[in-house]
């Protein structure tokens, strides 16, 4: 069925506050949801609503959480987000940020007690669109085993970067350290389907194509050894700083078993304007006209955001099995 963007927000806001959710969290949520499934990124998009309900259920998420902010020294913000949802958190962050960058030339954001991240080039793009440059990094629940290992012990662990462009969009770059997101095997699993060879191995280290045998077994980083000491890397930015659990220590993001995973998330925010005269959206949009003058070759981040402005003026499409699922909600 087809949705506007705001009608799917309605919608999926509805749910979340019918199920006891404070509103402004649940109207965050929704904006998140339905703006990765604009993106194209479904994974993290409308069929994330009904684990994000059942684990809301049953006390692993917290409903009526609000993010609360301390500014702990001049440039960086504490924001706990108390077992919530992570998109209120990330609010504050995008909110409050900005003028801590401006004011002290960089301003480093750190989200602990926190939830499934979602499609954080949504997130660094808002700080690019005020012409800021960030960078976020944030940790997820146990899929990825270390370099030679079968048994996970890293998340997938995405990395996401945002920068302004003259006369463009921003640049945007948004990649997993896994070969592919989680998601999109979670996706898989819904729908039935195989997942192509080379994206998981199962629980005894064998190749899979099975979504089943590759959520209980390991994951495939990114660029093998490098995409594995990377992860290791963002354990220790997004965990380490925020005091969250590791991924071995957090319970999935994909069922209602479990406590709490109190992730964590983290922001670096730079004002460009520290570089003195040098105009970075500028200088950004000569490497842009030079990439983009290549046949073939292209930005990072502009086909989701191509995807996202065909959404924004022709609406999004709600598959009939996970639109089931959620009104029955």
């Amino acid at each position: 069925m087809k949705f506007s963007i705001e009608q799917a927000e309605d919608l999926i806001s509805s749910i979340f506050e019918k199920n006891g959710v404070v509103q402004e969290s649940a109207r965050s949520v929704a904006r998140a949801i339905v703006a990765a499934e604009a993106a194209g990124q479904g994974g993290h998009g409308v069929r994330r609503v009904p684990s994000y309900i059942s684990q809301l259920r049953v006390g692993k998420i917290d409903g009526k959480a609000l993010p609360v902010t301390t500014l702990i020294r001049p440039s960086v913000l504490s924001v706990d987000a108390g077992h919530g949802y992570a998109y209120p958190a990330i609010d504050v962050a995008v909110e409050r940020l900005p003028a801590i960058a401006r004011e002290q030339g960089i301003a480093l954001g750190v989200i602990g007690r926190s939830h499934h991240a979602g499609v954080m080039a949504l997130t660094v793009e808002r700080f690019a669109e005020q012409g800021l440059v960030a960078f976020m990094v944030a940790n997820a629940p146990a899929s990825m085993a270390p370099w030679g290992g079968i048994k996970p012990l890293y998340g997938t662990n995405p990395i996401a970067f945002a920068a302004p462009v003259d006369g463009a969009d921003p640049l945007v770059i948004d990649l997993a350290l896994s070969k592919v997101a989680r998601g999109k095997i979670m996706a898989a699993r819904q729908k039935g389907e195989a997942i192509p060879d080379g994206w998981a191995l199962d629980a005894s280290g064998q190749p899979t194509t099975n979504p089943n045998e590759a959520i209980n077994g390991t994951m495939l980083p990114a660029g093998d050894a490098k995409g594995a000491a990377l992860a290791l890397m963002v354990e220790v930015m997004a965990a380490g700083l925020t005091g969250g659990n590791f991924g071995f220590q957090a319970s999935s993001l994909l069922d209602d078993t479990g406590t709490a995973p109190s992730l964590g998330h983290t922001l670096i925010v730079i004002d460009p304007a520290i570089a003195g005269d040098q105009v970075l959206a500028k200088r950004l949009a000569l490497m842009a006209g030079e990439i983009e003058g290549q046949e073939h070759a292209r930005l990072p981040g502009r086909r989701s955001q191509g995807i996202r402005k065909q959404s924004l003026e022709n609406g999004i499409t709600i598959d009939a099995d996970i639109l089931a699922q959620i009104e029955a909600l």
